[in-house]
């Protein structure tokens, strides 16, 4: 089985995967999907802040990363016209049960 798998060319969707793992495991990123999942709404950047417990730098950092990447979207706040919101992309909201399956089986092995 080594053999054939040296033999063939790694499936490129492979290097999306671990380019999503790597996005989601940095420091916050997780957190901050499962506040907007959990709110069910668009929340400003102080309430996400203050909700995850991180510096600025850091949630400002995630949020772009994770805005890039399509998972959340930026919006113009309706009550404070100078601040944004966030919130939760249909592609981000498909991704939310596998998110609960993993923690789910590290629930269940003890991880």
């Amino acid at each position: 089985m080594y053999d054939y798998i040296m033999e063939n060319d790694c499936d490129p969707i492979y290097g999306k995967v671990d380019e999503l793992l790597e996005l989601l495991t940095k420091s916050k990123g997780l957190h901050i999907l499962l506040i907007l999942h959990k709110a069910n709404r668009e929340l400003g950047f102080t309430d996400l802040k203050r909700h995850v417990e991180s510096a600025s730098t850091t949630v400002s950092r995630r949020l772009s990363e994770l805005e890039k990447y399509g998972l959340v979207d930026r919006c113009q706040n309706q009550t404070r016209p100078n601040s944004m919101s966030y919130a939760l992309t249909e592609k981000s909201k498909s991704l939310a049960p596998i998110i609960q399956s993993m923690y789910d089986w590290c629930k269940v092995n003890q991880c």
